[in-house]
């Protein structure tokens, strides 16, 4: 009985100095975890977006241990993938990670990260992946859940609609800090400076401003112009179009009602121009004093303008809100 009361006593006396294999196994851990972050903070301290191949990627980003989230933007910037949405998103992606490295609230918190497909192809087939770019968050507690894959498709690669995003996922606020881009003020002084040299030039008679053609000309331009989405786009930044990294396949509609690509905005403009330009065609031939051969001509070129392009429209349409049953002479 003294031998085994010994040994209780012992075994305590051991657990209270050293803590046993448990506090050996947490400490272990913990020396892990920092040297994890250490290096995380050192990346971050040259380049704000660490870039991480397959091995990188396993021991930063999937092994635990693990207090600290990392966004990573899985991409193919390689010229020979002709990805020009990559390096779209790579440049906004750019200045939301510079936006945070540079603020006065960074902390080892969250970090940014990319993997590019000809650095870490093994990632891709290890996530399934299939497509660049695309954005997740890895937590630092857990599996990334289906909010932390990034609606890329939906909200555009805006650096601002990322970071939106980013405090939605980890609470933390990152304010996007854009460099300074004189080209908008540039334009618009101008153009102020060609519409004021005008008006000079033609100080003496100003009856040009009072052409109701102009003026329609200019506000039919206009509602081409927001019709066609192109408000959305300024707002939302979306992709020019999308291309897939291993088929090729270029995408220049949105194949969702809730999103758009900048080159869709570009083609329903074209088709609402040329539905435009059959109406007016229409218009004139019904009431121009023209002889009835240039009439028949224009209201035949008309009809067959509407026809065209209103046929486009409804099949883009189509492609968009799959199910919708009516169509006109294409699908």
């Amino acid at each position: 009985m003294a031998a085994l009361r010994v040994a209780v006593l012992g075994s305590l006396a051991l657990l209270l100095a050293g803590g046993g294999p448990w506090a050996a196994g947490q400490k272990r851990k913990e020396m892990v975890l920092s040297e994890k972050v250490n290096q995380l903070m050192e990346w971050a301290s040259k380049r704000p977006v660490i870039r991480m191949n397959g091995e990188k990627f396993r021991r930063l980003v999937k092994a635990p241990p693990r207090n600290y989230s990392v966004i990573v933007m899985f991409t193919a910037l390689q010229p020979h993938r002709q990805c020009v949405v990559c390096k779209q998103a790579d440049e906004e992606y750019q200045i939301l990670a510079n936006s945070w490295r540079y603020s006065s609230a960074f902390t080892n918190k969250i970090f940014f990260a990319m993997v590019d497909f000809d650095e870490g192809s093994d990632v891709f087939q290890m996530l399934n992946m299939n497509s660049a770019p695309t954005f997740i968050n890895f937590p630092a507690k857990g599996k990334p859940k289906r909010g932390d894959t990034y609606e890329l498709q939906v909200r555009g690669f805006a650096a601002e609609q990322l970071a939106r995003w980013v405090a939605d996922r980890t609470d933390v606020n990152i304010r996007v800090m854009r460099p300074p881009n004189y080209a908008g003020p540039l334009m618009l002084g101008l153009l102020l400076a060609v519409i004021g040299g005008l008006v000079y030039l033609r100080r003496t008679n100003l009856d040009f401003l009072y052409n109701k053609t102009g003026w329609a000309f200019a506000a039919l331009c206009f509602v081409l112009a927001m019709t066609s989405g192109q408000m959305w786009n300024h707002i939302r930044g979306p992709p020019y179009a999308h291309k897939n990294p291993h088929t090729g396949q270029v995408n220049y509609i949105h194949g969702s009602s809730q999103a758009q690509f900048v080159a869709e905005t570009h083609i329903v403009l074209l088709f609402n121009g040329g539905v435009t330009l059959g109406m007016v065609l229409l218009h004139e031939a019904a009431t121009s004093d023209m002889d009835v051969g240039k009439r028949k001509i224009m209201c035949v070129a008309g009809i067959g303008l509407v026809v065209l392009f209103f046929s486009w429209l409804l099949s883009v349409f189509r492609s968009k809100y799959h199910g919708y049953p009516y169509s006109f002479l294409m699908s």
